[in-house]
């Protein structure tokens, strides 16, 4: 059964900062692409960060320099790191997963085959 599965939301003032993960089963491939994305009430999904099987991270402009993504060696955890949170990045995010992926050099490149259910992200004033 291929499944990601997302933990680590909740509610945070400004400034504040969140860890989300997500536990992949089911998808041992030797080459994918893993991201995270997120969707507000009334807005289109957006891609926020992704990380390849070469290594090489990429994020939304909006996020850069405040997000953080990552994996563990043995590609069973991925993990988004978000320090100085903002109101405006409230929103539900999905973990996602596109195989036969070596990298990608734009978040919005991915093309995930896989996704999580997600997990919500609230961000008070």
């Amino acid at each position: 059964q291929k499944q990601l599965t997302e933990s680590g939301g909740g509610s945070v003032q400004s400034g504040g900062s969140l860890t989300l993960s997500c536990a992949v089963s089911g998808l041992t491939y030797s080459s994918r692409c893993m991201g995270w994305f997120r969707q507000a009430p009334g807005k289109e999904r957006e891609g926020v960060a992704a990380i390849g099987s070469d290594g090489v991270s990429v994020y939304a402009d909006s996020v850069k320099g405040r997000f953080t993504i990552s994996q563990d060696s043995a590609k069973k955890t991925l993990t988004l790191q978000m320090n100085s949170l903002k109101p405006e990045d409230t929103a539900m995010y999905t973990c996602a997963a596109e195989i036969w992926c070596w990298g990608r050099r734009k978040v919005e490149q991915v093309r995930p085959d896989y996704w999580g259910q997600g997990t919500q992200v609230t961000v008070s004033s």
